[in-house]
C-alpha cells in the first residue's frame, strides 16, 4: 500500500504539470497542442497514480530503447506493443464507427507490405507458402447492397509454420496478393487454411508478456485490406470459427462478425476450377460490405 502524499508534495506535483501544459500554449496547431497538453496531464496522472520510481523509470526507458532497436523494415516492435495493450485496437474502434452492416474493422498488424504480386480471380495467393489450401470467396458491396466492381482486396496471412514472408530472410513472397473485385462485386481465391500463431516475442514486448503472464499466441485468422473510391477503407481479418483462441487473441483483434466458418472438405472432394489438391482442404465465404468514406 502506497504511502500518503502530503499536501504539500501534492502541490508541488501539480505545479510541475501546469508548467509543462503551460509550455505547448503557442503551439501553432491547435490539434498539436490539444494532443501534447492531454499526453502531458495523462503521463503524468500515471506517474502520479503508481508513484513511478527511478528504477522503474530507467526500466521503461530501457524497454522502449530495446523497442527501437529491434524494429526494422520487417519488424516494427512498436506495432506490436500498441496491439498487446489494446491502443491499436481502440484507435480502430473510434475511427471505424458503425455505419449499417458495414464490415467490421480490426488491426492492421505489422507484416502488411506494399506491392504485392497481383492474381486473377480464382488465383492462389499461397506463392509456395505451406499449409492445407483453403478456397476463399465472397462479394463487395455497398452498404445499399450494390456490387462495388473494382474494388482492390489485398489479402496476407503467415503460413503453416506460424511466420509471415517477411520473418523469413530470403526475400519471398509468399501468403499475400491482391485481387480486383469482378463486375458483380465478386471475388475469389486460393490461401491457406488459417492456422493460430505467436506474434514475435523474441523481444521486448514478448518479455512484457512473459513478466505478465500473458500468451503471444493469436487467433487463426485471414487479413483483408479492401480500398475502393468512395468507400472507407477497411482493414480487417476473418477468424475460424471454434479455434480455441478466440476469446484469448493476443491483440484482442476478433470481433464475433468476423468469426467464419472454414468447411472442412475430405481428400477427393470436387474443387471450385477442378484444382487437384492431395488431401483434404476448407472453404470460406467472407461477404465484405464496404462504409461510404
Amino acid at each position: 500500500m502506497s504511502t500518503p502524499v502530503s499536501a504539500e508534495q501534492q502541490a508541488r506535483e501539480q505545479d510541475l504539470v501546469e508548467r509543462v501544459l503551460r509550455s505547448f500554449d503557442a503551439t501553432a496547431d491547435p490539434r498539436l497542442k490539444q494532443v501534447m497538453q492531454a499526453l502531458t496531464r495523462h503521463l503524468h496522472a500515471f506517474l502520479r497514480e503508481v508513484r513511478l520510481t527511478e528504477a522503474e523509470w530507467e526500466t521503461g526507458i530501457g524497454f522502449l530503447t530495446d523497442a527501437g532497436h529491434v524494429t526494422n523494415e520487417r519488424r516494427q516492435e512498436f506495432i506490436l506493443l500498441s496491439d498487446v495493450l489494446g491502443a491499436s485496437m481502440q484507435t480502430i474502434a473510434m475511427n471505424n464507427e458503425a455505419h449499417g452492416d458495414a464490415t467490421e474493422a480490426t488491426v492492421f498488424g505489422p507484416f502488411f507490405v506494399e506491392g504485392s504480386p497481383r492474381i486473377e480471380s480464382g488465383g492462389d495467393i499461397a506463392g509456395g507458402a505451406a499449409g492445407e489450401p483453403c478456397w476463399v470467396e465472397g462479394t463487395v458491396t455497398d452498404t445499399d447492397g450494390n456490387p462495388v466492381p473494382d474494388a482492390r482486396i489485398e489479402v496476407w496471412e503467415a503460413d503453416d509454420d506460424g511466420f509471415y514472408d517477411v520473418q523469413y530472410d530470403d526475400d519471398r513472397t509468399a501468403a499475400r496478393a491482391h485481387l480486383l473485385s469482378g463486375p458483380d462485386g465478386g471475388y475469389a481465391f486460393w490461401a491457406i487454411t488459417p492456422t493460430p500463431y505467436p506474434i514475435p516475442h523474441d523481444g521486448p514486448v514478448g518479455r512484457m508478456l512473459a513478466a505478465t503472464g500473458r500468451s503471444p499466441m493469436r487467433a487463426s485468422h485471414l487479413h483483408f485490406m479492401v480500398t475502393a473510391p468512395g468507400r472507407r477503407t477497411l482493414v480487417t481479418h476473418i477468424f475460424v470459427e471454434g479455434d480455441e483462441l478466440l476469446d484469448r487473441d493476443s491483440v484482442f483483434g476478433v470481433k464475433d462478425s468476423l468469426v467464419k466458418s472454414f468447411e472442412r472438405q475430405p481428400a477427393g472432394a470436387p474443387t471450385p476450377g477442378g484444382r487437384e489438391i492431395d488431401g483434404p482442404w476448407s472453404r470460406v465465404r467472407f461477404d465484405i460490405v464496404l462504409a461510404p468514406a
